[in-house]
């Protein structure tokens, strides 16, 4: 691997037009500058990456291409919190990336000055991390260069990342920071997802230990075997983060935590701090979301915005299960827009929209009853109950009023991006969906429209009921959807309401009954119960 030195030159240019002034940060085959855009007159930040010897123009153009790309992908989808690349070439030897400015201290810099975080602190800009990382690996993208130097903090804690796009576009198996490469990396093996939480535990160790878990050595080939083979020095100053960090930094990546375990071990260590807890601000949170959720559609999943697109593939997924007509769909969790409140609006069903597939390396399926509670008199916010029903809780992190004996009778899952609950009891030909994805596009009405509607189409008898109506659920925005079709020779209608939560996170909730059935007061009921009880946990 080649190795890099850092220079500062006010008399040479990158590229011709950007002049080095400072040297900011420092890995081992990695340099960062403060450097000025002599074109725009802007203070911009340049990146040093060493490259393997002679790399040839159509190596270095797809590099630096593949930056520019994946760069423009992480910004639609984390704006704010991905730095924008401005530039990148290949220069003498060296891989220049050029981004925008960014208004914070490289980690590696703060933890050089400070020397350790207290657990609490570490715990804040893990989890920031883990939403950048949830993101980039909803969309099949790894960033496989994460490390103390690409993180950048704020004054107000908020956290910016670069390098996406690194890994793989050089011949270099490991190009920046070895003592974070993960031990399936040391072996130059393919890297995925589980790559980068290794990189965030071995960033939580670096930020509660005072130095990484494997530390630098003379050669970085060396380093690289060090933390293929050695075994990992358990952490003494990480407290409640201790269980996160050992399970982050297990060697077989299939056994290494999952995300949603993870952000759960990560919140509470935060909500368990005192000083946390007097300054606490409401928003939603998800508990129990240790499973992830199913790949619905058989489409690829779209985020994006008019000026870009991100497809994200998507996986099929089929839950064969009597009643169940969704679970061959692809529709999934829902899609925002502003929606109505708690009730369905008289004379018209609420629709739920779906969220589509996302990307994983792995997906699975379970069948039968989840694990949940029922409480009897009082609905989540408090409410009496209609008689006849009951909250249920599930472990999965949501709420809602079910008729007396009824049960989740499947749950598919797709790892730990999404996931549905299929809700009904037997000899009852109605049934209620609830799902929960992590891949949502920012337009409800789109998600129904473009990823929903083309799979539902195929079905026998589809035929949509009205518009794709745009509206607001509890505050957050959502839409609904509302269609026929056949089934085991039985007419079904659905109603469909899907709502974010939390920027590309959200739920929907489908009600099903034979369409005959429809107008009945008992469906009517049961449906604006669902409607008007069903909680996310913390909300």
């Amino acid at each position: 691997m080649a190795m890099v030195k850092a220079r500062v030159s006010t008399s040479e240019l990158v590229a011709g037009r950007y002049r080095l002034v400072d040297v900011v940060h420092r890995e081992s085959n990695r340099v960062g500058y403060y450097g000025e855009d002599l074109e725009t007159e802007r203070a911009c930040l340049l990146t040093q990456i060493g490259l393997p010897d002679g790399p040839g123009p159509d190596d270095a153009r797809r590099a630096t291409s593949r930056i520019l790309r994946t760069s423009e992908r992480m910004g639609l989808l984390r704006p704010g919190r991905v730095a924008t690349v401005l530039d990148a070439v290949e220069e003498a030897g060296s891989l220049w990336i050029v981004t925008e400015w960014i208004d914070g201290t490289p980690l590696g810099e703060l933890l050089a000055q400070q020397g350790t975080f207290n657990y609490v602190r570490a715990a804040r800009i893990g989890l920031e991390l883990l939403d950048v990382l949830e993101a980039a690996h909803v969309a099949g993208i790894t960033h496989g260069e994460l490390s103390p130097g690409q993180v950048f903090v704020g004054a107000d804690g908020s956290v910016v990342v670069t390098g996406f796009g690194l890994a793989g576009a050089t011949l270099a198996p490991r190009v920046a920071a070895p003592s974070y490469a993960s031990p399936e990396q040391a072996r130059d093996e393919r890297i995925g997802p589980a790559s980068d939480l290794w990189a965030l535990g071995a960033i939580l160790y670096t930020m509660v230990e005072g130095r990484p878990p494997y530390r630098e050595r003379d050669r970085p080939e060396t380093t690289l075997k060090g933390v293929d083979r050695l075994p990992l020095r358990a952490p003494v100053r990480a407290g409640p983060l201790t269980q996160a960090v050992q399970g982050l930094l297990r060697k077989d990546s299939r056994e290494r935590l999952s995300r949603p375990v993870v952000r759960e071990a990560l919140d509470r260590v935060i909500n368990d701090d005192p000083e946390t807890a007097a300054q606490a601000v409401h928003r939603p949170r998800l508990r129990g979301r240790y499973p992830g959720g199913p790949t619905w559609g058989r489409r690829a999943m779209v985020i994006g915005t008019a000026l870009a697109v991100v497809t994200v593939a998507a996986a099929v997924l089929v839950v064969t299960n009597g009643s169940q007509d969704d679970s061959d769909s692809a529709a999934t969790g829902a899609a925002p827009t502003p929606s109505a409140s708690a009730g369905a609006p008289t004379g018209q069903s609420p629709t739920a929209t779906p969220s589509t597939s996302p990307t994983q390396e792995e997906t699975g399926t379970e069948s039968g009853a989840g694990s949940g509670s029922k409480s009897p008199s009082t609905s989540p916010s408090g409410t009496a109950l209609p008689d006849g029903f009951r909250t249920y809780t599930s472990p999965d992190g949501f709420s809602i009023a079910l008729p007396e004996g009824w049960e989740p009778v499947a749950t598919s899952r797709a790892s730990d991006v999404a996931y549905r609950v299929f809700f009904g009891t037997e000899g009852d030909d109605r049934r209620l969906a609830i799902t929960y994805s992590e891949a949502l596009g920012p337009d409800p009405v789109a998600v129904w429209r473009d990823d929903v509607q083309p799979d539902l189409e195929e079905r026998s008898g589809f035929q949509r009921i009205g518009d794709i109506e745009a509206t607001t659920y509890q505050g957050y925005r959502a839409a609904d959807m509302e269609w026929v079709s056949d089934k085991d020779g039985t007419r079904s209608r659905t109603f469909g309401r899907g709502f974010l939560i939390d920027d590309h996170r959200g739920y929907s909730l489908r009600w099903t009954t034979p369409e005959e059935d429809w107008d009945d007061a008992v469906n009517r009921k049961a449906l604006d119960t669902f409607l008007r009880t069903f909680r996310v946990s913390g909300d």
